[in-house]
């Protein structure tokens, strides 16, 4: 550890667990600094995590912005399930915005830091992004079961009402649960500690900080977390129970794979979002490794947003389709 004179506490506190009171919070948390440990400290390093992320960073902007740009361009895909889609592609361009392009900047820079306030909320959007992406997949699902159960019913059952009511629902739920969640973690004692083992503020290395040795707190992160991760993911399970049994009830093999078709895109991201967020959220604090959560903070932050628009896009013939359309008008306008 090394020590920065222009910190509110000096870094070399780091080991001592002594609780800051809440009129110390009350009166100096807002201006307090919070320090990122898992950055390189060498040059070199720094530059090859700033050259590592940023191409990543662009090609998840660049898919999601062009999934959208496409839903919105093509008549044909101005249905409900394509809706909902672009949403979730939005969603997932504000998600990452919250941390990667902080991250970048720390990368180059010799002090990481970040103040208590920009901590508590960077912290909110994430979350609260996070879960309404949770939501959306919920959503989609229910938009599935509804297209192959209810068929003849579909286009009046998912009217562009619901769909934008489920949308704002995700959204305004995600935000609700991580508003809460944020301020019972800095109502809080902190420790005079203040280095943050992480790439940015998450739940599980900010809980670190926290000197009230209590379960009941544990507790209180895990049921929000439930909320937001184990609710959707029992409601997507519901859904897909009703689509396998409608699809078992079809005895054309034709028809089976049509059916699967339509929902193996989302069930492949529904895999890949909850498996990373049950394993980062859904444990004890006791099970918290920094070294091996931190890599898998950058998949979940990064990999899942750019793997979602690749899996849309590579299993579904239309959205291929539309984004060729797109980017092909976008192509002869420029050259016209």
């Amino acid at each position: 550890m090394y020590c920065q004179s222009n910190f509110s506490i000096c870094l070399c506190n780091y080991p001592q667990r002594r609780a800051v009171s809440s009129m110390t919070w009350q009166n100096h948390s807002v201006l307090m600094e919070l320090v990122f440990l898992a950055y390189p400290s060498h040059p070199e390093l720094r530059i090859l995590v700033f050259l590592g992320i940023s191409p990543v960073y662009a090609l998840v902007i660049t898919g999601n912005v062009l999934i959208v740009l496409a839903i919105q361009k093509e008549a044909r895909l101005q249905t409900p399930m394509y809706y909902f889609l672009g949403s979730l592609s939005g969603v997932e361009v504000c998600y990452t915005a919250v941390v990667v392009p902080h991250m970048l900047v720390n990368s180059l820079k010799t002090q990481k830091t970040i103040t208590f306030l920009g901590c508590a909320t960077q912290m909110v959007f994430f979350i609260g992004l996070g879960s309404a992406d949770c939501f959306l997949l919920a959503a989609m699902a229910y938009d599935r079961y509804v297209a192959i159960c209810y068929p003849l019913q579909y286009p009046l059952i998912m009217s562009l009402t619901l769909c934008v009511r489920l949308v704002v629902t995700s959204v305004v739920v995600g935000f609700f649960l991580s508003v809460q969640l944020v301020a019972f973690i800095f109502s809080l004692p902190f420790c005079q500690a203040r280095g943050i083992e992480h790439f940015f503020c998450d739940v599980p290395p900010v809980m670190r900080l926290v000197c009230a040795n209590s379960h009941f707190h544990e507790h209180s992160v895990l049921v929000a977390a439930t909320l937001a991760i184990a609710v959707p993911f029992f409601l997507i399970a519901a859904s897909y129970a009703f689509i396998v049994s409608a699809v078992l009830r079809i005895h054309s093999a034709a028809g089976h794979s049509q059916a699967f078709s339509t929902c193996s895109s989302h069930f492949t991201v529904v895999l890949l979002q909850y498996g990373c967020c049950a394993f980062m959220y859904l444990r004890p604090s006791s099970s918290y490794y920094p070294k091996k959560d931190q890599l898998l903070s950058l998949i979940y932050t990064l990999g899942t947003p750019l793997l979602n628009p690749l899996i849309y896009t590579l299993r579904n013939n239309e959205v291929k389709g539309a984004l060729g359309r797109v980017l092909t008008r976008n192509y002869l306008s420029k050259n016209s």
